[in-house]
């Protein structure tokens, strides 16, 4: 499977206007890649590209409009003559909800952001790599679709979504020599966690989860994950039989 270059082509970066995403066009931009940053926030966006002149293009848009997706994808390629040869797909949104407060509206915009935005970009640019058998896909989840954990509802499913969809298209991706990546995060400090009123443990900067991340990417594994210090605890919740994980989280949420 291939690990794409900045000679390769162009890097596509959802999500880009804030947090991980934001960080990880100018970590990427100063490797060297001349980087797509889409998001909705347009001024966001052209201040990247002012902060990383040649190296960014601002390409705003909504990740659930498909059609706008292909087209933004097409218009970069066209004005630059190159290719996407790194998607990293990380646009989301995050709202805490549990049964008392369960909020249909809430819970299908976490799903429509989280997993169809990321569909949506999928649709856009994994054709062509599939026709020129190189690319490399980056799919971001969380740890917090390891397993359902308490007012995390909407948002773990979504990741959840997200960690199977990567599994399941990286058996055909690596047929065709297309790298399919799954990166789990912990929590890091961006505007999307600023509003969580619950202890974050191990909360991360996010210049150093755009490094971890970068540094996951050239390695090429499938799972990219950190700090492991959350990661590993809850990659053991997993294994745990139904009855003893319930038990444990319901202690501890006391």
């Amino acid at each position: 499977m291939s690990i794409a270059t900045p000679k390769d082509g162009l890097a596509w970066i959802t999500g880009a206007s804030t947090g991980i995403g934001a960080a990880l066009v100018a970590e990427l931009a100063t490797a060297g890649w001349t980087v797509i940053a889409t998001a909705r926030g347009a001024d966001r966006l052209a201040a990247l590209a002012e902060a990383h002149p040649g190296q960014v293009i601002a390409a705003p848009g909504d990740i659930t409009d498909a059609e706008a997706m292909r087209g933004l994808v097409a218009k970069a390629e066209a004005e630059t003559g190159k290719a996407v040869a790194l998607a990293v797909l990380n646009a989301g949104a995050w709202q805490e909800m549990g049964a008392e407060d369960f909020d249909l509206t809430a819970f299908r915009h976490q799903i429509e952001v989280n997993l169809n935005g990321t569909a949506a970009c999928l649709a856009a640019v994994m054709p062509a790599m599939l026709a020129r058998k190189s690319g490399q896909i980056a799919i971001v989840a969380s740890v917090a679709g390891y397993r359902g954990l308490p007012r995390g509802g909407a948002y773990g499913a979504s990741k959840a979504a997200l960690i199977a969809l990567a599994e399941s298209l990286r058996f055909d991706l690596m047929k065709h020599n297309v790298t399919m990546q799954v990166i789990n995060p912990g929590f890091v400090r961006t505007p999307m966690t600023a509003v969580n009123q619950f202890p974050m443990p191990f909360l991360l900067e996010t210049d150093d989860a755009a490094r971890r991340i970068a540094r996951g990417l050239q390695r090429g594994g499938f799972e990219i994950t950190f700090p492991w210090q959350l990661a590993w605890p809850l990659k053991v919740l997993q294994l745990l039989p139904a009855r003893l994980f319930f038990a444990l989280l319901s202690r501890a949420g006391k």
